[in-house]
């Protein structure tokens, strides 16, 4: 059985974390396939929105303790970060697509960073969220320093951090951790209905929006201006402002081809 499997269908990738009896943890091989697929996704023209969820009752229980606490199976970690979850993270963070993580039910550790890494994060009702890395003497890593400061403020994410408070999808909600919560019943549907109808937008202009809030992590006001002017120029260009601005004229719903 594959850890990572990839269904694609109508523009949309599902990949989904497939190891349930482990909660999605990662070992070496799952990693470097999600890389892979991560990168077949981006090669693939006819794949307009990406959704990662897990199989089972968990999304990502983050790292398995049992490979890195088993002599014979154990990278070290710096292997660990530098070649599992650091080129992850960048993945979803240069994919100009965007990434839906659908967090089915607990994320942690690494597992929760990932989540956050992603360009919208919906959850179920039973989902939670969990900094575990405080429990078993660790740093956060992942990406978690960088992003839930900036999504939740220094002081909340210092605290969850450093107590490994688990957090309620609700909860979360409120925090502006994530964008939204939806009844663990209608989950597949309303998630089904996010993903479908980003791959059904302009990507190009998503893409080039992705590209402006990652340089916002870091830019002055004057540089982001700059970028925000080249890269409106860009989308003016594109064949989906073409149809956008025809649809509107025509008053009809736009057909967006991606490009």
């Amino acid at each position: 059985m594959p850890s990572i499997e990839l269904h694609i269908d109508n523009g949309v990738a599902r990949i989904t974390l497939n190891r349930p009896d482990t909660f999605n943890s990662f070992n070496r091989e799952m990693a470097l396939l999600l890389q892979k697929t991560f990168d077949e996704c981006n090669a693939n023209d006819q794949v307009r929105a990406i959704m990662l969820i897990g199989n089972g009752k968990a999304f990502c229980a983050g790292q398995d303790l049992k490979e890195v606490t088993s002599p014979e199976l154990n990278p070290g970690f710096r292997k660990i970060l530098e070649e599992h979850y650091n080129p992850i993270i960048s993945r979803i963070r240069t994919i100009e697509k965007p990434i839906v993580a659908a967090v089915n039910g607990v994320a942690a550790g690494a597992g929760a960073n990932i989540a956050l890494a992603c360009d919208i994060v919906v959850a179920t009702e039973a989902a939670s969220f969990i900094q575990a890395f405080s429990k078993i003497g660790l740093v956060p890593d992942s990406a978690g320093t960088f992003f839930l400061p900036r999504l939740i403020g220094f002081q909340k994410a210092s605290a969850l951090m450093m107590l490994g408070d688990k957090v309620s999808a609700k909860e979360a909600e409120q925090l502006g951790m994530i964008y939204k919560v939806f009844e663990t019943e209608a989950f597949e549907e309303e998630v089904t209905k996010l993903v479908s109808k980003l791959s059904q937008m302009p990507t190009k202009a998503l893409g080039l929006t992705k590209r402006l809030l990652n340089r916002s992590l870091i830019n002055t006001l004057d540089e982001q201006l700059a970028i925000e002017s080249d890269l409106q120029i860009e989308s003016a260009e594109s064949e989906d402002y073409a149809e956008g601005v025809n649809a509107f004229i025509e008053k009809r719903k736009p057909i967006f081809k991606g490009k």
